[in-house]
């Protein structure tokens, strides 16, 4: 049951925190889920879960589109929320870690421009940031994502691709790091550019 009314009474940034989680699903379909009404977007996101979560009940770590595809954008989603002692919210940490998804995906030659933009314009829709939180240090973001319960034979992603969403493993610690660095430096440069 979703008592859509309840999202009346959340604080702004608890709301926002929820549309991160949504915005995923944009990117595990290709359905232009913003076209919908909130209830029905919030609906067709359930829908989408349910039948991944079917497909693969236990989550079977060889299939490369199985369950784990529900993480995307969760690899350093998590990373950056335990670096930063959870100060950020849960969709936030998603916002980031899908366009850093993106960004690691177009290093790998996996997506064109075009996709990685359209990470954005979805995140732009939402309302949501995907700026690096301030104090954000590659290696000791590396060293998280290491430890990822999807990690199989080093750094593990879910990434896009020509086959849509699907798990990434092996993927070189240099080709991690270009895309976190690229990001860690336009955060820093525009937060210089703003002021304090």
């Amino acid at each position: 049951v979703c008592d859509t009314d309840a999202l009346d009474s959340l604080p702004d940034r608890e709301r926002r925190s929820g549309l991160g989680e949504m915005a995923k699903y944009h990117f595990l379909t290709g359905d232009d889920l913003l076209s919908l009404p909130l209830d029905e977007r919030i609906a067709a996101c359930v829908r989408i879960k349910a039948a991944v979560v079917a497909a693969d009940e236990r989550e079977d770590p060889a299939q490369r589109r199985g369950r784990a595809i529900l993480n995307y954008g969760h690899t350093l989603a998590h990373a950056l929320e335990n670096a930063g002692g959870y100060d950020l919210r849960h969709g936030e940490a998603v916002a980031v870690g899908l366009i850093y998804a993106a960004q690691l995906a177009w290093t790998l030659g996996r997506i064109d421009d075009a996709r990685v933009e359209e990470h954005y314009r979805v995140l732009a829709e939402y309302g949501l940031s995907a700026t690096m939180p301030e104090g954000a240090d590659v290696e000791a973001l590396l060293k998280l994502m290491g430890r990822d319960k999807k990690a199989v034979g080093g750094l593990t992603f879910v990434l896009d691709g020509p086959d849509g969403v699907e798990v990434v493993a092996g993927v070189d610690p240099e080709d991690a790091a270009a895309p976190l660095t690229r990001m860690i430096y336009e955060a820093t440069r525009v937060r210089r550019a703003v002021g304090p």
